[in-house]
């Protein structure tokens, strides 16, 4: 009974350099994402929540989430990192087809985030929560 025990931790020991790896590739993904994600938006996501706007963080928040989630769900299927890869930058594409498309529905989509139009910020948190569930129930094996 004991050396099962044993044996059982000793297999679990053997995955932790798996686990620090997919968790490695996995923050950088989240930091490319986050990178490209603000070249492309026309407002400085960064100084604006340096400043205090509500909105500015709302909506960033809402578009980190969004591409954690499928990412999270292609960590956990991933038979491999190129796979793990190959999902996380489908996650990325959808996330940054999202803001593309809620900026065309909501026009002034960046002067209304930079004057801390909360409405404006809260859509485009949940527009990309919502292209990240979608995206990650959409993803299989």
């Amino acid at each position: 009974m004991m050396m099962e025990a044993g044996s059982v931790v000793m297999t679990s020991l053997l995955g932790v350099p798996h686990f620090f790896l997919y968790l490695v590739v996995a923050v950088a993904l989240l930091a490319l994402f986050l990178v490209a994600y603000i070249k492309i938006t026309t407002h400085d996501e960064l100084a604006l929540i340096r400043e205090g706007n509500i909105t500015a963080s709302v909506a960033l928040s809402g578009t980190m989430i969004g591409f954690v989630i499928p990412l999270a769900k292609a960590m956990a299927q991933a038979v491999s990192i190129p796979d793990m890869l190959i999902w996380g930058f489908a996650a990325f594409v959808v996330q940054l087809l999202a803001y593309v498309l809620i900026r065309v529905m909501v026009p002034g989509l960046t002067e209304k985030i930079e004057s801390n139009t909360l409405a404006a910020g809260t859509l485009l948190a949940a527009g990309s929560i919502a292209s990240g569930l979608l995206n990650a129930a959409a993803m299989s094996l």
